[in-house]
């Protein structure tokens, strides 16, 4: 306990400022959006309709949704970019709103006064709209406040460091303390933001110049200490990069093979326990040629392959049967080295993204039940739950019904009758173990299943695709030959059971993925396996 309290502290600066960073940006940029807009509508109802219905629209889209919708709309950009952009926009209507409001609902008579002793327009807004309304307009700040503030931390899958990153992974790991830790400074930092505006707040409304100044003083050192650590950390990043391109000018190393040492590597990973241990993993190794590496986690598929294919990340694992139907967009079974072969070839020659060859296991779809449900039912293969179709409700992780292997596994055994239920994967091996669903779209090589007591369902019409898992590397790292030469290390070192064990350590047993990762590589370094010797060499 006491050592994941010292982990979950350790990360705590990283997070938090990555989270002040986000929030606090957005927030000034939207409010240097949301004044001259709303003293703009204050003026012409023509306006204020549109830009008011503007605002409104964007708070209707769900955050997540918008986060992620910011990837494509900046070319595939991830990291801070998308995530400020998309909380800039929900930043916006509270101010505005507000900011329209606290003019357009000023005693006229006040107004008119003002006019009377022959102030202009402009006068009149910055010497008495303006003062006179910023009690509301400072209200509407502090709503936008804990919206963004807790917005902020949903920016994590498109990969922006926030402390979303310890919800997000605690929730995959089951690591209660990282979700908590999460959940609690986020909700600290919103109320304390909250709390200095308010005080401000106060401030103008009973014009207590001290009380302000105070309130302002505290907010800029709070907020300056939290952005201190990642403006370093950013200026250290750049100062790597700066040396990483000029020992590309000068040196062939990277491209001959010669030497990882002192090359920045940046692995992606998605949002489940096998791909932090993976990640883990192929970190360990490059690390023990000398790179330096950096992992960005908890990222969607389609996000996820889409920084690869513009070069923001250099490598992570996939899985064949995902760029099969998801990226590739087919939907006709195949056998498993045809899959790999065609996936491999269409990767090279449409994104040019290289393929390692697999790691050895399948990390498939399937149906899972429990041993004493499947008797009752004769379900013995997926075909057998056809006759049970309506009285049945299969769970499965938010992204599987929408995928294609779904429609494909419906349509093949006639069950679209069945009940559907997403949620995440952390929940779904307990709600069919806890008898609530009767199925679950489970993941082959969870170590959950042999625990919890659960039967695979056989696929006799083969409507779940091969799930190999590979390494991909960008356009960028595919020319780099010590790159290649290390990750093609683990090429069918990690069997399936090897890979369920790992899995099995962090969801069942409270390991971290690095302590499975350390696992799994002492277990891959003794191994006599050497299908690619040659390559490795």
């Amino acid at each position: 306990m006491s050592e994941n309290f010292s982990e979950r502290l350790a990360e705590l600066p990283q997070y938090l400022s990555g989270h002040l960073l986000l929030s606090v940006s957005a927030l000034i940029l939207g409010i240097a959006i949301s004044l001259p807009l709303g003293v703009l509508a204050s003026r012409s109802h023509r306006t204020s309709g549109p830009l008011l219905a503007t605002a409104s629209l964007v708070q209707t889209v769900p955050s997540m949704a918008l986060l992620a919708l910011m990837v494509p709309l900046l070319g595939g950009t991830i990291g801070f970019l998308p995530a400020f952009a998309a909380l800039t926009m929900y930043s916006v209507l509270p101010t505005l709103r507000n900011t329209v409001t606290g003019i357009v609902e000023l005693d006229p008579a006040i107004v008119e006064a003002a006019h009377g002793v022959g102030m202009t327009n402009w006068q009149r807004l910055w010497r008495v709209e303006l003062p006179l309304a910023a009690p509301v307009i400072v209200a509407g700040i502090r709503t936008a406040t804990v919206w963004v503030v807790g917005t902020t931390t949903l920016s994590t899958p498109i990969g922006a460091p926030s402390l979303g990153n310890y919800i997000f992974a605690g929730l995959q790991t089951r690591n209660w303390m990282s979700v908590v830790f999460g959940c609690v400074f986020a909700a600290v930092l919103a109320i304390f933001l909250d709390q200095i505006i308010r005080l401000l707040e106060v401030a103008l409304r009973e014009r207590k110049r001290q009380l302000g100044l105070g309130a302002l003083a505290v907010l800029l050192v709070v907020v300056a200490g939290g952005l201190f650590l990642p403006l370093i950390d950013l200026g250290a990043q750049s100062t790597r990069d700066a040396v990483t391109a000029q020992s590309k000018t000068e040196s062939a190393d990277k491209t001959t093979g010669r030497s990882l040492a002192g090359q920045t590597i940046v692995i992606g990973s998605k949002t489940f326990t096998e791909q932090y241990i993976l990640s883990e993993l192929i970190e360990r190794r490059l690390v023990e040629e000398g790179a330096v590496v950096k992992t960005i986690q908890n990222m969607g598929s389609t996000i996820l392959f889409d920084a690869l294919r513009n070069n923001t990340i250099d490598l992570y694992v996939d899985y064949t049967g995902t760029i099969w139907t998801t990226i590739m967009e087919r939907d006709e079974a195949i056998e498993r080295t045809a899959m790999y072969i065609e996936v491999a070839h269409y990767l090279r020659n449409k994104h040019g993204i290289l393929t390692i060859a697999p790691l050895g296991f399948q990390n498939a779809y399937s149906f899972a039940m429990r041993q004493d449900h499947a008797p009752s039912l004769g379900a013995r293969s997926i075909a057998d739950l056809k006759p049970h179709a309506r009285e049945l409700t299969v769970a499965g992780d938010p992204e599987f019904f929408a995928r294609p292997e779904w429609a494909s596994v419906r349509d093949t055994y006639g069950l679209g009758a069945i009940t559907t239920i997403g949620m995440d994967s952390t929940f779904m091996y307990q709600a069919v173990r806890d008898r609530r669903v009767d199925l679950i779209g489970a993941y082959t090589t969870d170590g959950r299943i042999i625990a919890f007591d659960l039967v695979i369902l056989d696929d006799p019409k083969a409507a779940f695709p091969p799930y190999d898992a590979i390494v991909l590397l960008s356009p960028e790292a595919q020319q780099n030959k010590a790159l290649i030469k290390a990750t093609a290390w683990f090429a069918n070192l990690i069997h399936d059971d090897l890979m369920r064990e790992a899995n099995r350590r962090v969801d069942l047993d409270s390991q971290s993925p690095a302590q499975a990762a350390d696992f799994l590589y002492r277990a891959t370094n003794a191994s006599n396996n050497c299908y690619l010797c040659p390559l490795r060499q």
